[in-house]
């Protein structure tokens, strides 16, 4: 067996606006809980769920960056990508302190994945590691076939996040553009909140559009170039 640790893939190498300190509007209680599950690492499990848009990964990429920070080397499974050959993904985990295992749903009713996943719990466990897992639906509402995962992910901790409001989705965009040096004109700010989906994954798609658009054309972000770049 292999018993090197799977790096991050590139497109999740600890970006830095995936921090703990830049989750907004998180439930009381739970950045405490995950700072302290991604420091120390030591025997807790955490399961996250939540729509499409919630931040899930955000968390999961800020657990991540946190132990790195403190020169451990986590290991990120996604599962969308691993569907049907998890069992191959989760060899060489074995000296890896804290495991996050995000889109859980993407596996659900596969059995190999789920047994694989299982046993991949019971290991991290018995060796009193830290295992952090993301999905949209919580345990109980997924279509499991495997009765003895679903009963390991009752044992986590398990913690519902929600979208943002209005209040969060215009400091989300304030924060991006303040943390790229970007001038935001607040009309323009109100005008994309009015026609922007509510999902935080397409909200982020269209800011990192407007700002490579406004990067190459050396505009600031107003509504007229809201319109030419975006339309309407």
């Amino acid at each position: 067996m292999n018993h090197s640790v799977p790096q991050l893939p590139l497109a999740l190498r600890y970006p830095p606006e995936q921090r703990f300190d830049t989750y907004l509007q998180a439930p009381v209680g739970l950045q405490e809980h995950l700072r302290a599950l991604a420091e120390t690492q030591q025997g807790d499990a955490i399961f996250l769920h939540g729509e499409t848009g919630a931040g899930k990964t955000h968390l999961l990429v800020a657990a991540c960056a946190a132990a790195g920070a403190l020169g451990h080397m986590p290991a990120y499974l996604g599962l969308k990508h691993l569907r049907g050959r998890l069992a191959t993904a989760c060899e060489g985990l074995d000296n890896a302190a804290l495991v996050v295992v995000d889109d859980v749903d993407a596996i659900a009713g596969v059995r190999e994945d789920e047994v694989a996943l299982f046993h991949l719990h019971n290991r991290m466990r018995d060796a009193g590691y830290a295992l952090l897992y993301a999905a949209t639906l919580p345990p109980n509402e997924m279509s499991l076939v495997l009765p003895d995962l679903r009963s390991r992910f009752a044992q986590c901790s398990c913690w519902a996040l929600s979208q943002l409001d209005d209040a969060g989705r215009t400091e989300l965009l304030r924060q991006r553009a303040a943390a790229r040096g970007l001038d935001f004109d607040d009309a323009a700010l109100e005008w994309l909140l009015r026609r922007a989906s509510r999902d935080l994954g397409s909200l982020t798609a269209i800011f990192e559009r407007l700002d490579h658009a406004s990067l190459a054309a050396q505009r600031r972000l107003t509504v007229p170039f809201l319109r030419q770049v975006l339309g309407g």
